[in-house]
């Protein structure tokens, strides 16, 4: 598997292109903040469990992973096509202070199947500092107005999930497995088997979680794309995620959110995450 990886004097980046244009690793000071089920990342037959899957054309998943479009349905399996497929890479610029990497992803045949447009994603990962910044551009190529919704989800690495304190930018969240909505004090229930949380009425731009074992406050801002940040995590796994998506799931039957690019447009998006150890 070829592995890719950029580096500055304080930081450290690794992305499989090939895998999804995944990024596997990122150290700040020496210091491993994302996690990594090496033994499933091995068997391309499973999905990945660890780094930063791309999320792409939809969040999530769908009723019976259908979705209609123009009378016509299609199947798409959870969190869409991005993350199995190949990206290439196409540029990496690199100074001792700032080093950055660009992936691109084309529609083809197989995605045509599945999703009936033609797109191009270009996603520049950047590492400057104790500061990782994915910029991301989605061209429609088609002569049709490309409907999508878009996302990330980190697993970021922890010893102890009682030490997390978060700071969400919103009050209450749906719990995705029963669809009940709770109120958000800044505390989960770690002892359930799963969380699987939406917040969707965001009052702000970044959400921070800061880690007391690890003595780790990480940032997490995005742009106006991102209407929706999911919590996830299972219990006795040394990982939660926090997620940012433009939409929440099934927006590609709902409408909620949806982004819908016109022919021939352009849409840019930006996800930015900090780490500073205390």
């Amino acid at each position: 598997m070829n592995k890719q990886y950029i580096q500055t004097n304080q930081s450290r980046l690794e992305v499989v292109p090939e895998r999804g244009g995944i990024i596997t690793s990122w150290q700040v000071q020496n210091q491993e903040i994302l996690y990594l089920d090496e033994e499933r990342f091995a068997n391309p037959q499973l999905s990945v469990r660890g780094g930063i899957p791309i999320l792409f054309p939809i969040c999530g998943n769908l009723p019976d992973n259908t979705y209609t479009l123009n009378d016509k349905q299609y199947t798409l399996k959870q969190h869409g096509f991005a993350r199995d497929l190949p990206w290439k890479s196409t540029q990496d610029q690199v100074t001792p202070e700032k080093a950055s990497l660009t992936l691109v992803l084309s529609s083809n045949e197989q995605t045509r199947a599945v999703y009936p447009f033609d797109f191009k994603l270009a996603f520049t990962y950047q590492i400057e500092g104790n500061t990782l910044e994915i910029k991301q551009q989605y061209t429609n190529l088609s002569t049709e107005p490309m409907p999508f919704s878009t996302g990330f989800h980190p697993y970021f690495l922890t010893v102890d999930k009682t030490q997390l304190k978060f700071e969400i930018p919103g009050q209450e969240y749906q719990d995705q497995i029963t669809k009940e909505i709770h109120s958000f004090n800044g505390d989960f229930d770690f002892n359930r088997d799963e969380i699987d949380v939406a917040f969707k009425q965001l009052s702000a731009k970044s959400a921070t979680v800061t880690d007391h074992a690890r003595k780790l406050k990480l940032t997490l801002e995005y742009d106006d794309t991102y209407s929706t940040l999911v919590f996830w995590t299972v219990k006795g796994k040394n990982y939660y995620c926090l997620e940012p998506w433009s939409a929440p799931r099934n927006a590609i039957n709902t409408g909620e959110h949806l982004t819908v690019l016109k022919p021939q447009a352009s849409h840019t998006a930006t996800v930015r995450l900090t780490a500073n150890f205390f």
